[in-house]
């Protein structure tokens, strides 16, 4: 890249209008007073290798992937992290001027960044954690309790081959529940986590027995639309400590915008109101 040309970073996916990455990485170069710009891209499955090729002759630096690309890019990717590869979707590449392409996955990391900052006290370690979905989203938290050292993941999804794949991928860690009985392995999860749709706007309820909550169990949602979903306020009104969805989307941002403009960016509220606005 040229000393005049300016750095351009976006976020690709089918639908992607959607997306709040926009606002938080444009907010942070404003906040940063940097040169550069962040761009949602549509961009459909059988384009995506060669828009991906062709990005770097275009002044990108970088791109988020989404849904339902993650996959996609890992495989297109001349070079893949190893937490990418563990998790099996990469969602943050960088192009090298040479155009070669580096594909990482920061999910787990912004999961584990938005459980430190909102629930300070938690403690990976603390008992097991309960895990509803075994998708995408769910690889990534998986792969970051089993580093952050969570001794055993109670794993439940409304199909349970997928979670037993999930087990038979991880290891004895992860001990599978039948959907339909995971409300009665609540009260034994120090930390709770959906990393399903369900509860999202347009999606169905959230519909598993809550009873089981017990004060001080962390509890987090991924959704972050509505901010406070039904799991959350359920788990509030038992006096659970809880942590919205939105943090995990604003800590994961923070790898890929260093990389691609030179400045760590700081998570704080004024980022929150930014992509909230």
């Amino acid at each position: 890249m040229s000393e005049t040309q300016i750095p351009l970073a976006g976020v690709i996916g089918n639908p992607i209008a959607h997306s709040r990455s926009p606002k938080l990485h444009k907010h942070w170069l404003a906040t940063y007073g940097l040169k550069g710009d962040y761009v949602p891209l549509h961009v459909h499955e059988e384009d995506l290798e060669t828009v991906l090729r062709t990005m770097h002759k275009m002044g990108f630096v970088g791109a988020n992937v989404t849904i339902p690309h993650k996959v996609a890019a890992l495989h297109i990717a001349d070079q893949v992290s190893d937490r990418a590869t563990l998790i099996g979707a990469a969602n943050t590449l960088i192009f090298r001027k040479d155009g070669k392409i580096i594909a990482d996955n920061t999910d787990g990391y912004g999961f584990i960044a938005n459980l430190r900052q909102n629930a300070p006290g938690w403690d990976a370690a603390a008992g097991p954690a309960l895990v509803f979905g075994a998708g995408g989203a769910a690889r990534a938290v998986i792969v970051s309790l089993i580093e952050q050292g969570t001794t055993e993941i109670i794993l439940t999804n409304r199909t349970r081959p997928k979670s037993e794949a999930l087990r038979d991928e991880f290891g004895t860690r992860i001990h599978v529940v039948d959907w339909v009985q995971a409300g009665n392995h609540i009260d034994e999860a120090a930390t709770v986590i959906n990393t399903t749709s369900l509860g999202m706007v347009g999606q169905p309820e959230f519909r598993v027995p809550l009873d089981g909550l017990r004060p001080g169990t962390v509890v987090t949602d991924l959704v972050y639309a509505p901010l406070r979903t039904h799991l959350l306020q359920v788990a509030e009104d038992a006096g659970c400590v809880t942590v919205d969805g939105l943090g995990m989307l604003l800590h994961q941002g923070v790898p890929g915008f260093e990389r691609w403009f030179g400045t760590r960016p700081e998570v704080n509220e004024a980022t929150r109101a930014a992509v909230l606005a």
